[in-house]
């Protein structure tokens, strides 16, 4: 009888250890693990573990938006304004997403698209502070130089910290 007890206790103690030890593999874990290896800007890694995440969730919006970040910041722009796409499409009240958008479309050159994003993105959120301060610089490409100092003038109201550099650095008044 004793012996048994043992054996009860023993098989219980491996099968408890043996499941702790086996590895998530939910989506909540995989977005979790991108999410580690994003903030210490390891971001080849971080995008493998959001296409983890998006392999078992292909909704998971922020997945799309953090990777596309990454993607940003690796100069693979194009793929980045794909998966900020795929956000807007997820979450089409996101403004988040299309300031990000938007961004990314700047370092194509392509500020009135741009534009149209950072317009959608105030739509949605008429105090989002970037939105301001990216159109700002997309319309000081397109030549817009008084649009462009209201937008800074705006987003320095907002809070942005950046923004009275941003103005004096351009001469705006």
């Amino acid at each position: 009888m004793r012996m048994q007890k043992m054996i009860l206790v023993a098989t219980f103690w491996i099968s408890t250890v043996a499941s702790s030890m086996a590895q998530d593999t939910s989506a909540a874990y995989y977005f979790k693990k991108a999410e580690y290896y994003f903030a210490n800007a390891d971001y080849e890694y971080a995008i493998e573990y959001y296409n983890k995440t998006l392999q078992l969730d292909q909704n998971h919006v922020n997945s799309y938006l953090q990777r596309g970040f990454c993607k940003n910041l690796l100069g693979k722009h194009q793929d980045a304004i794909n998966d900020f796409s795929q956000a807007i499409i997820l979450s089409p009240d996101n403004g988040w997403a299309y300031v990000s958008r938007g961004s990314a479309k700047n370092k194509f050159e392509q500020y009135e698209s741009a534009i149209t994003d950072f317009n959608k993105a105030l739509e949605i959120n008429p105090s989002d502070q970037e939105a301001f301060n990216n159109r700002g610089f997309s319309k000081k490409q397109l030549g817009d130089l008084a649009g462009a100092c209201a937008d800074w003038k705006t987003s320095k109201k907002l809070g942005n910290k950046e923004a009275p550099i941003i103005l004096k650095n351009n001469y705006c008044k």
